[in-house]
């Protein structure tokens, strides 16, 4: 079965330390994927993308720095993608997806952890899936290195980037199984 991602009921979120002392937390407004499960309701599969230019933490000053050559460098590599290469089955409804995730002009090895729903059938007779995919990256692999160091040592911005992506699926028959 193949599935799309209902964006209206999912979200791409991540999280990073400021100062060693709080956590950031922002999302991307703008993304899309599908992924694919097997004839047993296994995952198989997915790949997402995500426009970067779409980033959102609450503080327009500091997405505009996201957005710029510091970080992300939206006007010149507008968009990441995920895909899978493979996918590990854990037990149960757990998986481990090995992919690679590509951004800013970069493409790198990535793990993440996921938790699949059952499939439902909504109330208008669609089926629907839900998933749960959580990793780490540091975000130096990828050329997004700004800093500052502090006067007590330690960065301004950890490397470590903790990523979770909510998602719900829309599925449709496929042949290709």
């Amino acid at each position: 079965m193949n599935w799309n991602i209902d964006t209206a009921h999912s979200h791409v979120d991540f999280s990073v330390k400021h100062l060693g002392i709080a956590t950031v937390r922002g999302r991307f407004r703008t993304f899309g994927g599908s992924a694919r499960t097997d004839a047993n309701g296994a995952l198989v599969g997915f790949s997402a993308d995500i426009d970067a230019a779409s980033i959102e933490t609450g503080v327009d000053q500091r997405d505009a720095h996201l957005r710029s050559a510091d970080f992300f460098d939206t006007e010149h590599h507008p968009n990441m993608h995920f895909e899978s290469t493979a996918i590990t089955p854990l037990g149960g409804r757990q998986y481990r997806a090995d992919g690679t995730l590509s951004m800013r002009g970069e493409t790198k090895p990535v793990t993440l952890d996921i938790e699949l729903t059952d499939a439902v059938k909504d109330p208008w007779g669609n089926t629907k899936i839900g998933a749960t995919a959580t990793g780490k990256i540091r975000r130096s692999e990828w050329g997004l290195t700004w800093n500052q160091v502090l006067e007590v040592g330690g960065l301004m911005v950890s490397d470590d980037v903790k990523i979770a992506l909510e998602v719900e699926g829309s599925g449709s028959s496929n042949n290709n199984n």
